[in-house]
């Protein structure tokens, strides 16, 4: 396991609930990117609360490259998948999203904690989907 960080993952889940909490607390929304996102792309006058939305999406950009400025080294990432088939990936995605009413972040942080059943549904879904996926690509596709 050479990615095996629980420290590093118990504070940024921390601060993910966190995040969550004082966003319901103050704003009364869901930290649902989707949502978040589409709200701040929708058309002028639709939407009066883009403010907070703009702020929080930018903080979703600015928080990593902070990190880099502070620690003075970017994360090691690989992407093991040509931009073709991310590109696919996330169109897939943004589809589901829209299709399950939310995403894992709005159905799996937010709605779990509610014990939303809507959203307990949506997550096994997606868990499950996602389990799939990587067998199958693993697995079967590449001959495993």
């Amino acid at each position: 396991m050479d990615n095996f960080t629980p420290l590093a993952s118990l504070f940024g889940g921390a601060l993910i609930g966190l995040s969550a909490v004082v966003l319901m607390l103050l704003n009364g929304r869901i930290a649902g990117i989707s949502g978040i996102t589409a709200g701040m792309l929708s058309p002028s006058g639709a939407t009066p609360d883009r403010g907070w939305r703009t702020a929080f999406v930018a903080g979703i950009i600015i928080a990593p490259l902070a990190l880099v400025l502070v620690t003075g080294t970017r994360p090691d990432i690989g992407f093991v998948a040509p931009v073709t088939v991310m590109i696919l990936a996330g169109l897939l995605v943004g589809f589901g999203t829209v299709l399950g009413n939310g995403c894992t972040s709005g159905h799996g942080v937010c709605g779990i904690a509610r014990l939303s059943t809507r959203s307990i549904i949506a997550t096994a879904v997606f868990m499950a989907a996602g389990v799939a996926t990587t067998f199958i690509v693993r697995h079967v596709m590449v001959g495993g």
